[in-house]
């Protein structure tokens, strides 16, 4: 007898506990308390959607303790179901909340889904960021090479957030702008003296436009002075035109020897030429001798 009680009692809480399990009251109470209204039902069938109660009703406590009022059970459902971050989200609309930042549920579910830090996105909008640009190399009118350095600081924009570019955009299009700055200066002079012209022009040019970040400032760290590229171009150019004049030169140098080379074969042909005639002298004394027409000859001479 005492056995079965003890089966019966046992069967009793297991299923007490199945029902507090599937019927969540302890949250339902929980979130009574907190002027929160949640349905019962909706806690019940959350556990057939496979979303936890116990997070959906601690988020919405969350979210009514920080006076945020515009969340439904639906969106933070979906919000889960679509692997988001429901505390970013809900902790993210706090801080803008508070720092008097416009920002939406769907907004902040959307930087979320995006992969997006949405909290650390409302962290660097409340407090500006800065961005270091690596050491960027510009060269003046007047040849001399100039390395600065400089900060970007940065707000996010939340407006932008998705779909916008990152802060390598934002390191590129600022070096483009420096580059160029410096390189319409007339001297390395003017740069040094006012540096704060680079930062002044290259902020006036819209940089951030398509970006996820608002630019506050650029701000010129350091400059220092490279290498004079001016000199080192026109002693390039001198080097360059030294090696044509050279190659020139010896182009007409070899050209007179094979002149030279050319007239002596000739006068060797010549000299040739007139040792074979020279040869031929001895013949034709000797044939005129023999025909008799040399003695006659010189007897029409001696008369």
């Amino acid at each position: 007898m005492t056995q079965s009680i003890l089966i019966l009692l046992g069967l009793v809480l297991a299923g007490a506990a199945l029902i507090l399990y599937i019927i969540p009251v302890n949250l339902w109470i929980t979130a009574t308390f907190s002027n929160v209204y949640v349905n019962l039902i909706d806690l019940v069938l959350m556990r057939f959607r496979r979303v936890p109660p116990a997070l959906i009703v601690n988020v919405l406590i969350l979210a009514a303790k920080a006076g945020i009022k515009d969340v439904t059970t639906q969106q933070l459902e979906t919000h889960h179901l679509a692997n988001g971050n429901l505390l970013a989200v809900i902790k993210a609309l706090i801080v803008a909340d508070k720092a008097n930042l416009e920002m939406s549920f769907k907004q902040a579910a959307a930087i979320d889904l995006a992969g997006r830090n949405v909290l650390e996105a409302v962290h660097i909008s409340v407090t500006p960021y800065m961005i270091i640009v690596p050491a960027i190399t510009g060269v003046s009118r007047d040849g001399i090479q100039l390395i600065a350095e400089c900060r970007v600081t940065v707000r996010t924009n939340l407006k932008q957030l998705v779909g916008g570019a990152g802060e390598e955009t934002i390191k590129a299009r600022v070096g483009q702008g420096i580059i160029s700055r410096i390189g319409s200066a007339q001297t390395f002079k003017q740069v040094l003296e006012n540096p704060e012209i680079i930062s002044k022009l290259v902020l006036s040019k819209g940089l951030d436009a398509g970006t996820a970040f608002e630019i506050l400032s650029i701000d010129i760290a350091d400059i220092n002075i490279g290498i004079n590229i001016g000199a080192k171009l026109q002693i390039d150019q001198a080097m360059a035109d030294l090696n044509v004049a050279k190659a020139k030169a010896e182009e007409r140098r070899a050209q007179a020897v094979a002149l030279e080379q050319e007239m002596l074969a000739q006068i060797q042909e010549a000299r040739a030429q007139v040792i074979e005639a020279e040869t031929l002298i001895p013949a034709a004394l000797s044939y005129s001798f023999r025909a008799g027409n040399l003695m006659q000859g010189y007897m029409k001479n001696s008369k």
